[in-house]
């Protein structure tokens, strides 16, 4: 798979989870299951059930895809973002660098930005972790759903069996 750059620069920003599942075809292996559960003929057994919660299966799957690339794309945005102010942040604290006066004023300045720094750096890294435990989140979400209602539909075909 090769990656091409975009309009901004970064591949992951145009990233189509779409085009990832081009070549898979639920229809197709829906077909080959319906033949199959035919060909054995099990009573009781609802094979329009089994491929509706396989159709879900994979529409959940591809929601939670899609919840993580738009994470990851708006985490890289974030990202460059953030590294666009830090430069232009050292850019500033790089000017005011000859500008101390005397030697306890330089101290005290390079101090004072040291600090700005590390409180920006920590609240950054605090902003990303949080939006990368967003973005598990929902993906998860997604899948925790569909686990609970795919066991509820197993339960109600056991007891159609009965």
């Amino acid at each position: 798979m090769t990656t091409q750059k975009t309009a901004t620069g970064n591949p992951f920003f145009d990233f189509d989870m779409t085009k990832v599942f081009a070549d898979f075809d639920p229809a197709k292996y829906a077909g080959e299951f319906a033949k199959f559960a035919d060909r054995y003929n099990v009573p009781g057994f609802d094979v329009t059930a089994v491929l509706e919660a396989q159709r879900r299966n994979v529409e959940a799957l591809t929601a939670a895809n899609q919840a993580a690339t738009e994470g990851v794309r708006a985490l890289a945005k974030r990202q460059s973002e953030i590294l666009q102010q830090s430069l232009d942040a050292g850019k500033k604290a790089f000017a005011k660098l000859g500008k101390g006066g005397s030697p306890q004023d330089a101290a005290a300045n390079q101090a004072q930005t040291a600090k700005e720094v590390f409180e920006k750096a920590v609240a950054d890294a605090g902003e990303l972790t949080a939006l990368v435990a967003k973005t598990n989140a929902e993906a998860a979400e997604v899948i925790y759903t569909r686990i609970a209602e795919g066991l509820d539909e197993i339960k109600e075909q056991a007891e159609t069996l009965k």
